[in-house]
């Protein structure tokens, strides 16, 4: 906050800062629509976009500065253009990614229960993603509107708020989703350091081949040939990925339901889109709309699923006692909800 009042001033760090909201919101709800089989814990939500928002780029001003520190600036022509091509192929892809992805890995190890895969982890890439745009927006912004008034602000926008809101969002997701992979083999936190510095220099590649096709190559030209390709692949792999959490969740709960604790038709009822849309439906028609209390069960159960998965893959040792908790829960919500 010093920094955007001192250098952009009070009024264009504001204005650039509601700007700046706007690709927020649509990353946050798309987010959100990723998230819906299997929520992540609010507290966690917060504490992703602030690691972005904060904490990544700090880092990245920092070692920014301490680069030009040690390496000073020479202000011949040539040589700076050198310097700031590196600086946006090179150094700032390295820079950033390892700043986002040291807060997904910062999640990773402080909230293992609720890291339980791939999802998950393209989920807490994401909001962490989505803090670090927001705040380099707002500076995006508010340089816009100091050199070139409303007209380059509206430029500026154009770019970055409606072609390309989610591409920080894809970067880190990479990350998040090689860290996803190593929680669902059930991973310890060293092994899964591999796959997180796989996962990072496969988001700073990416964010390096972005940054180049603005410094090097004809923009727009490029970003309908490869980087709207990748979006398109992005957006399947994520489809592919919650039909597989959907299949997950029904797998496990058929083993509580071989076990007796829940029917095959509550099974079908859980674990498919269309199941739990009738399913609320039925609840809001129960006398004093018992909608909640279904939500509540449904969400249970999919909790139950995923500490069922980590049952199995012995990973975590309270499992047990989540188990005997959510079965108990998924027992009263039944009763409240066939209660007369």
């Amino acid at each position: 906050m010093a920094y955007f009042l001192e250098a952009l001033g009070p009024a264009a760090a504001i204005i650039g800062m509601i700007v700046a909201l706007v690709p927020l919101g649509a990353v946050l709800f798309a987010v959100r629509l990723i998230d819906r089989w299997e929520p992540e814990p609010r507290s966690l939500v917060v504490l992703a976009v602030a690691w972005g928002a904060i904490a990544a780029v700090g880092i990245a001003l920092g070692v920014d500065l301490l680069l030009t520190v040690l390496f000073g600036v020479d202000g011949s022509a040539p040589r700076e253009a050198t310097r700031e091509a590196l600086q946006a192929v090179v150094q700032a892809p390295i820079v950033e990614e390892f700043a986002k992805g040291l807060g997904v890995f910062l999640i990773y190890l402080i909230a293992r229960r609720a890291f339980d895969g791939p999802v998950d982890g393209i989920v807490y890439g994401a909001l962490v993603a989505a803090g670090f745009a927001f705040t380099e927006n707002i500076q995006y912004f508010a340089v816009s509107l100091i050199e070139g008034g409303t007209g380059q602000l509206t430029t500026t926008f154009f770019l970055r708020g409606i072609l390309s809101p989610f591409a920080h969002v894809m970067f880190t997701s990479v990350t998040g989703f090689a860290l996803g992979l190593a929680a669902r083999r059930g991973a310890s936190a060293a092994a899964a350091v591999a796959p997180w510095i796989v996962g990072m220099c496969g988001a700073a590649l990416l964010h390096g081949l972005w940054n180049a096709s603005a410094q090097f190559f004809d923009f727009f030209a490029l970003y309908a040939m490869l980087q709207l390709p990748l979006f398109v692949l992005f957006v399947l792999g994520v489809i592919m990925l919650r039909r597989e959490e959907r299949r997950l969740t029904r797998q496990r709960l058929g083993e509580y339901a071989g076990a007796g604790w829940f029917t095959p038709q509550e099974v079908e009822m859980l674990a498919t889109p269309r199941g739990r849309r009738e399913a609320l439906a039925w609840a809001q028609t129960l006398r004093g709309d018992r909608t909640r209390v279904m939500k509540g069960f449904i969400a249970d159960a999919t909790a139950l699923a995923a500490v069922r998965q980590r049952i199995v893959t012995g990973r975590d040792p309270r499992a047990a006692a989540d188990q005997q908790t959510l079965l108990a829960r998924t027992i009263g919500a039944r009763h409240a909800l066939f209660a007369p």
